[in-house]
């Protein structure tokens, strides 16, 4: 459903897209009930995220992808390298289209698909939200053809103002290319006149910046954003990686990919709500808010417990029962950061994948179990 601490959240995304809003609120309706009469099966998902590409031009330093413990950094190329063809993307979409999820395209770098803004058209097209998670650096250069394409929302991932974003990302100049990308497409939805897409600022809250938050109001103010949102940083123990493993062990996959969020936070809690304190007594005019939107105690429960498992929200996940991410191989899986499948679109229908043998014996032990050990660490469990 809608943890009650997410509330504001949802509320500003109602007043802001109400239509899309009612439907995630059915779905999610739906999703509960399956969840706690079902035996593993799922209605429809609310959410489907196309995981378009492992590439990406950036090598930003907390990233579990491509940072300084990233995994896919020890990938092969050719598995790095992998896509699905347009036609294979384009065949899903309109199976898709009887459910109506929201699709996210994320990556890497989503923006390195060649036909990324041939895709967005795709959705909508089959009237279906559609929402890009993107580092912004290649905006210039598709940030128009987005806009005509009809994305629904653009979350741009930024780390601080120029000096800083720039040292955390690793890339010098690379703010300033950002911002004039998100320019352009303020330029364009002005020029086709359009409202959509949406530009959300994503700040990911690490021990690079944490002290320094306070300076992403002026940059969302600057940017002209229609929304800020600081995301509490992902990590883990090894500990709670070897925990995780033996439940890789029974289901038969790898959870090899949490290995790039394994490390200390080094984050003072009290200097973290300090700062955040600051940032909601600023008022700038437009939604800001943290997710998973912790209380200070929890907060600190979460930085600091290395078997934290969360008060504050239910610990139990709901997200195999309404999200599901295409990878570039083509498998359908639960989890972002596990390898176990439902099935793969080469190879059938996402009809009949959703609710797979597989699927049904994955969502059962989840519910038996209530949250696997990295789970806690997870911003799915958080949504739902």
């Amino acid at each position: 459903m809608i943890p009650y601490r997410n509330a504001g959240r949802f509320l500003n995304k109602a007043l802001a897209q109400p239509g899309y809003a009612a439907r995630v609120f059915v779905k999610r309706s739906g999703a509960l009930l399956r969840h706690t009469l079902g035996a593993g099966r799922a209605a429809g998902p609310e959410a489907v995220t196309l995981f378009l590409t492992h590439r990406c031009n950036l090598r930003c330093v907390m990233c579990g992808q491509w940072g300084e413990g990233g995994v896919t950094r020890g990938e092969a190329p050719e598995s790095v390298g992998q896509m699905l063809a347009f036609s294979e993307l384009e065949k899903l979409v309109d199976g898709l289209a009887a459910f109506r999820p929201a699709i996210t395209l994320f990556g890497g770098e989503p923006l390195l698909y060649p036909e990324c803004a041939r895709l967005v058209a795709k959705i909508k097209a089959r009237r279906m939200h559609c929402l890009m998670v993107t580092n912004g650096s290649l905006l210039r250069e598709r940030g128009t053809a987005l806009v005509e394409a009809g994305l629904d929302e653009l979350n741009v991932s930024l780390d601080g103002d120029r000096e800083l974003h720039d040292r955390i990302r690793g890339l010098p100049g690379v703010f300033d290319t950002i911002h004039e990308g998100i320019q352009l497409v303020r330029r364009a939805r002005e020029e086709l006149g359009r409202a959509l897409p949406r530009i959300n600022l994503q700040c990911t809250i690490s021990k690079h910046n944490y002290e320094h938050l306070e300076r992403m109001i002026a940059v969302a103010r600057e940017a002209g954003a229609d929304s800020l949102t600081f995301h509490n940083l992902i990590f883990l123990s090894r500990e709670m990686v070897e925990e995780q493993q033996k439940v890789d062990g029974e289901l038969g996959c790898s959870s090899r990919a949490w290995e790039g969020f394994i490390s200390e936070p080094a984050i003072d809690p009290a200097i973290l709500d300090g700062k955040l304190r600051e940032i909601r007594a600023t008022h700038p005019g437009f939604p800001v808010d943290v997710y998973p939107n912790f209380s200070a105690t929890e907060r600190r429960r979460y930085y600091s417990d290395t078997h934290y498992v969360p008060v504050e929200y239910p610990a139990r996940c709901l997200s195999p029962w309404l999200t599901a991410y295409v990878f570039p191989d083509g498998t359908v899986r639960p989890c972002l950061n596990s390898t176990f499948s439902f099935g793969n679109i080469k190879e059938g229908e996402f009809r009949e994948i959703w609710n797979s043998p597989q699927a049904l014996r994955f969502r059962v032990l989840l519910k038996q179990r209530g949250i696997f050990p990295a789970c806690a660490r997870c911003t799915e469990l958080y949504r739902y």
